[in-house]
């Protein structure tokens, strides 16, 4: 009869080395788990279980657990998995790169804007990015896609499609005019002129769009793309900075041409092509490239003294406030990264005013530092409450139905932008609202 004992004790390492393996993976998807659901449970208590851009939709009946999705997501724990099943963590810190969607093995991800609950306005477009006016196209942010590599290629590729449409080179017109000096602008520019296309750029602010708006030191998730006529730029994680001196490198480098400043007012279609109105006058084109940016104009409080040069609508570099008592209006992701750049710089005093009842859309570390602020006296926050007007040394403010005077030396809105359907609508471009359906 063989003995057994000395060939199980043989084997008897590698059974407690599975075993080990097996409850360290075991306890380490446990924590995992754990610490998923106390970051959704987080996002729900603080009202953030809303997606404000492009986002994934995951299938539940499909998703197998693997959790590659969640390894994928260059913004950090935003998937993870509960019940052995895929969810969106935190919605709102979402900015759609999408690459959730292309590390799933089992396709159980799609894309989409908006929820069951809130729509989100999306005007309808090709393949090539043409809207349903023909010679229109819509590129980068406005139609849905905020992330630059995305708004850089729609920007390429909306520029080809222009370059095969009849009708261009006539010297009485531009082959096409593209409105917006951000991304999707700059690379449409770039691509027109690798392809000896005339044309004109037209940017209603400063060179980099939305992203010259961002607080200082600000960082932007994007990923390697490639710009016509300048090559690969492999940015991934880049402070706001550094990428404008990218932008403004390039602009040096491929001798494109910006006109700042200037603000398209509306497109008039004509026999061939269209009429550009803008605040400068009005030029011809055979197409037209949008490229504008979802925020479009910031929206204004509509108060007297709005008008007074104390009042910007974004924050630029926090140290022109050294010493001045601030009051930012707004209750968004803007407003609060603008009060957290004030809060490092050796401002007098900074005053949030927020219509709301709470900060309910504010990421939990962000309200830990605005807490602290309050007790060591540097903020004051002012809850249901609204500027009603805007004098040279001070504001009065609608708090709570009671009407209060602060003296105040600047003043910051920060309560979005208004998406430009007055030019969409103007032309007869179609928009459709998006309710988180793939």
């Amino acid at each position: 009869m063989i003995d057994a004992l000395p060939i199980l004790s043989n084997y008897t390492p590698w059974a407690i080395s599975l075993v080990a393996l097996w409850l360290s993976f075991g306890v380490g998807r446990f924590m995992r788990e754990g610490a998923a659901v106390r970051r959704r449970r987080k996002a729900l208590e603080r009202g953030a279980s809303t997606p404000v851009s492009l986002h994934p939709l995951i299938d539940p009946a499909r998703c197998v657990g693997c959790g590659a999705c969640a390894h994928a997501c260059p913004e950090g724990k935003i998937i993870g998995l509960i019940g052995g099943k895929a969810q969106l963590l935190d919605p709102q810190s979402c900015i759609g790169h999408g690459a959730c969607k292309t590390a799933c093995p089992a396709s159980a991800i799609d894309l989409v804007f908006g929820t069951a609950q809130r729509g989100v306005d999306i005007p309808l477009v090709s393949p090539d990015f043409e809207s349903s006016v023909p010679g229109v196209f819509i590129a980068g942010e406005l139609g849905g896609m905020g992330l630059i590599a995305n708004a850089i290629e729609q920007g390429r590729q909306a520029i080809a499609a222009v370059a095969r449409l009849d009708g261009l080179r006539d010297q009485k017109r531009y082959d096409v005019v593209v409105v917006g000096g951000g991304p999707a602008g700059i690379a449409a520019s770039l691509a027109a002129k690798e392809l000896k296309l005339t044309c004109l750029t037209l940017e209603q602010d400063t060179l980099g769009g939305t992203v010259a708006r961002y607080p200082r030191g600000k960082l932007v998730m994007t990923r390697p793309a490639e710009l016509p006529l300048y090559g690969k730029v492999r940015l991934r994680r880049v402070r706001k900075e550094r990428l404008l001196t990218l932008w403004q490198s390039v602009i040096r480098k491929t001798g494109v041409k910006i006109h700042h400043q200037v603000r398209v007012e509306r497109l008039v279609p004509m026999q061939i092509g269209f009429q550009i109105v803008t605040s400068s006058g009005s030029v011809e084109a055979r197409a037209v490239v949008l490229a504008t940016g979802r925020r479009g104009t910031p929206r204004r409080l509509g108060v007297p003294g709005e008008a007074l040069s104390k009042v910007s609508y974004d924050l630029g570099d926090p140290q022109r406030f050294q010493g001045r008592s601030v009051l930012v209006a707004g209750g968004g992701d803007s407003a609060l990264e603008a009060v957290v750049a004030l809060l490092k710089q050796n401002v007098r005093s900074v005053t949030l005013v927020v219509r709301g009842r709470n900060l309910s859309r504010a990421r939990s570390a962000v309200q830990d530092r605005l807490r602290l602020a309050q007790r060591d006296r540097r903020l004051q926050l002012l809850f249901s409450s609204a500027v009603i007007s805007i004098s040279p040394d001070h504001v009065v403010l609608d708090c709570d139905g009671q009407h209060v005077t602060l003296q105040n030396d600047a003043v910051i809105v920060c309560i979005g932008g208004e998406l430009p359907l007055a030019l969409l609508n103007g032309i007869g471009i179609a928009v459709e609202t998006r309710y988180g359906t793939a």
